[in-house]
């Protein structure tokens, strides 16, 4: 597998793409309250927080880079934690739209997705009768949305950032993923050590069953050898299971409201903190320490930026 480490590096993901005002009035919306969020998933041992922004008003995912630069003032004011801004946006960006605040900002880390996918969010939707904003029905309801990640799409997000001295989150959502990024490897354009976060239970890419993660991350291992580190995110009530695991085989972890609005059954989680604080006990139980952002970034080599 992945070099073994004793401290396990924990992503918080505070707010993304997926989940809509109506779910939760715990989810974060303005760049204060996305700011706060990472600094308390910081605070409760998360070495990286992967950061994603929402129109203030109606909570719609954006990408404005003005907003980006608010919530990154806050928190560099406060907090040494690796910041990860996303190239993914939401599946209805353009790639224009999507990597413009990775461009003007040269974070040290940006999350890159490794194929184009179906996104299927409409099961959501039965949940709730009554919506908020009606920008929500219409955003969860569409079964035509495909997430576009051309080759074309990936080469130009890791020359374009890459050239800046950024580093990348590779988001892996089914195996054929990680094949693309074995591609890109062998022809020069990523370098070791990779940062591969696969990614289990979102409909249309991988399951949520264990040997979804294993056949994953033997994948993982047969493609990059000991070159890589490895950490899993699991959509929904499968988050903490699936950290669990990742965590017992001596890899690492993402929580985060953007992944799953719950902390416990039925609880909907009040804060990112929260759910940090549940995975570090589950770390620690398997004698594993959280890392600190200073060891996170000399493991995934972004000590130079």
């Amino acid at each position: 597998m992945a070099r073994a480490a004793h401290h396990a590096i924990i992503t918080c993901a505070p707010t993304g793409a997926i989940h809509t005002p109506t779910m939760s009035p715990w989810l974060p919306i303005t760049p204060e309250e996305i700011a706060e969020a990472a600094l308390g998933a910081a605070r409760a041992g998360a070495a990286i927080v992967h950061l994603h922004v929402r129109d203030p008003k109606d909570g719609r995912p954006v990408q404005d880079p003005a907003l980006f630069k608010e919530v990154l003032g806050i928190i560099k004011d406060e907090s040494d934690v690796i910041i990860n801004l996303t190239t993914g946006g939401s599946p209805a960006m353009t790639v224009e739209e999507r990597i413009a605040p990775a461009v003007q900002l040269a974070p040290e880390l940006a999350s890159l997705n490794m194929g184009s996918m179906n996104f299927g969010l409409f099961p959501m939707l039965d949940r709730y009768p009554s919506v908020k904003h009606d920008w929500e029905r219409e955003y969860l309801g569409n079964k035509d949305i495909v997430f576009k990640n051309t080759f074309a799409d990936i080469e130009r997000i890791l020359k374009t950032c890459g050239d800046q001295g950024t580093r990348f989150e590779f988001e892996c959502y089914d195996t054929s993923h990680l094949y693309n990024l074995a591609h890109m490897l062998d022809r020069g354009l990523v370098r070791g050590p990779l940062f591969i976060q696969t990614v289990f239970g979102l409909l249309g890419g991988t399951g949520n069953h264990i040997e979804d993660i294993a056949h994953m991350h033997r994948t993982a291992e047969r493609l990059f050898g000991n070159d890589f580190e490895w950490s899993v995110l699991g959509a929904g009530s499968a988050q903490m299971r699936i950290g669990a695991i990742a965590l017992s085989l001596g890899g690492n972890a993402r929580v985060g409201i953007e992944d799953s609005l719950w902390d416990g059954p039925g609880k909907l989680a009040e804060t990112n903190a929260a759910q940090v604080e549940r995975i570090t006990s589950i770390a620690r139980l398997l004698h594993r320490e959280p890392a600190t952002p200073e060891e996170a970034r000399r493991r995934l080599d972004l000590r130079d930026l």
